[in-house]
């Protein structure tokens, strides 16, 4: 009983000292603010890479964003003597990422409106754009009008919403991605999609079965200009260097170079159901989320771990102040979304304290104190199936409770529940998919690059999922080993 003890003991602290080497890995990388910075002359900017020909992730570099708006980025940086760095987000996180001081400015085809006026500053446009209808071959929907009464989808936060409403008596449907949008319109799930003109080319080109129809400029154009927080002092010089990329021909360069290799995704394909074939580039990109996929279960579930077994000691205190803490604690975690944790923790943090939170690190705090709070139940459960015999003689002999509880209680409680553990960890490697909502390049955001880069909605999702798959499969199978293993300490 000892040795098995001991060793329950060893992993614990293996466990422990695994999530501080984990947090000193990430923490680094914030150590410098985003913000502008004349001695260390840096700037980041805010993006959505998954709107070619603006910005995307190019797999085949290595994960490297390139675009349009990057180019034009580059340049500016470069003539103004600061070194870009790019934080990549979903759209609709942009403005916020701009309020919370997380980013210096934000590019990514975003549209100059009066309601965004009122929450940031916008520079010159730098491109104007035009919105174009896409819908399935033989539809028959090329106008406005055409779409009364129809299901039509738009990128949620983008001035597409605000064309639908020149519709009559439309159902919209609003998602955060333009491919999630494309594969509504395979699925039958909407009529028609309106995405900026760019985008629909590159989708009609690799996609047989749908057409596009451009909506008049007159009615719906577009001018495209870069983002600032209010008040912000770089507005100015960089109104001064895209005037000076406008008079010397070199952004209408940039222009023609990205709005003239449209082809650059592939031949378009053709009839039939899957396409895998075209994803085979993209693997080991795809792979390499593996490894941020597992650091951040790993991080997570040793911190809730930790974290959920000081609560359940709380839970079973005399102590009525730590009773009291981890019911309340344990109540606001479990009766909140996840997703609403984690974006608090994202964007609150550097507005309300001036740390610049990673944001593999925000993933894993928010995920190991959401664990915690429901592990805490588990383990104090755990723990009160343990028989009151064994505290007893503990007593009677002496044995401080710290020692008790840790030496003797603990390590039985934890093979009581050692399946309650794995189903946690399970969940952790599933739910980790969130995470790609504030750019962690875990394997549903790669999922999202690919769909953005080959314009395939569903093939990509479905690689992905096989990767799930297998390492809950894997998970599963080491839990089920370390189970016997310990029934054969006994």
């Amino acid at each position: 009983m000892t040795l098995k003890h001991d060793s329950i003991r060893r992993a614990l602290t293996a466990l422990a000292c695994l999530l501080v080497l984990a947090g000193c890995l990430v923490v680094p990388g914030a150590s410098v603010p985003p913000t502008a910075n004349a001695a260390a002359k840096t700037i980041t900017m805010g993006t959505s890479p998954d709107y070619p020909p603006y910005e995307n992730v190019d797999a085949a570099a290595g994960g490297k964003i390139v675009g349009l708006d990057i180019d034009i980025a580059q340049a500016i940086a470069d003539k103004l003597g600061y070194e870009l760095k790019i934080a990549p987000s979903d759209f609709d996180g942009l403005i916020a990422a701009l309020q919370s001081k997380r980013v210096d400015f934000v590019m990514s085809g975003m549209s100059v409106t009066e309601e965004r006026k009122k929450s940031v500053d916008f520079s010159d446009t730098y491109y104007v754009a035009s919105n174009t209808i896409v819908s399935r071959q033989d539809s028959g929907l090329n106008t406005l009008e055409d779409l009364a009464g129809k299901k039509v989808g738009v990128q949620l936060g983008s001035t597409q919403e605000k064309v639908v409403s020149e519709i009559e008596n439309p159902t919209v449907l609003k998602l955060n991605k333009i491919p999630d949008l494309i594969q509504a319109l395979k699925a039958n799930r909407v009529d028609a999609v309106i995405v900026e003109d760019a985008v629909a080319a590159g989708y009609a080109q690799s996609n047989n079965d749908l057409n596009i129809a451009m909506i008049p400029a007159g009615d719906s154009g577009e001018g495209y200009a870069i983002a600032f927080p209010k008040g912000s002092e770089l507005s100015a010089p960089f109104n001064e260097a895209l005037q000076e990329m406008k008079n010397d021909g070199s952004l209408r360069q940039m222009i023609d170079k990205w709005f003239g290799t449209k082809s650059t995704v592939g031949s378009k394909v053709g009839g039939g159901w899957l396409h895998f074939d075209r994803i085979g580039s993209y693997m080991g990109y795809l792979l390499r989320g593996i490894y941020v996929t597992l650091l951040f279960t790993l991080v997570s579930a040793a911190f809730g771990f930790v974290w959920g077994g000081i609560l359940s000691l709380f839970k079973l205190s005399k102590v009525a102040v730590l009773r009291g803490f981890s019911t309340v604690y344990t109540s606001v975690f479990r009766g909140t979304p996840l997703l609403l944790q984690l974006a608090l923790i994202y964007y609150a943090i550097p507005q309300l304290t001036g740390y610049n939170i990673p944001a593999l690190l925000a993933a894993g705090l928010a995920f190991g104190l959401n664990s915690a709070a429901y592990l805490s139940e588990t383990i104090r459960g755990g723990i009160m199936a343990v028989d009151k015999g064994q505290r007893e003689a503990a007593l009677s002999l002496g044995i401080p409770y710290r020692t008790m509880m840790f030496s003797i209680i603990m390590p039985q409680a934890v093979k009581n529940i050692l399946p309650a553990l794995v189903n946690e960890c399970v969940a952790l490697v599933k739910e980790s998919s969130l995470v790609s909502v504030i750019g962690v390049a875990d394997l549903m955001r790669r999922a999202n690059v690919v769909q953005a880069n080959t314009f395939l909605a569903f093939e990509p999702l479905l690689v992905v999922g096989a990767i799930y798959y297998v390492l809950v499969l894997a998970l599963t199978s080491v839990a089920r080993l370390l189970e016997r293993r310990m029934r054969r300490s006994d």
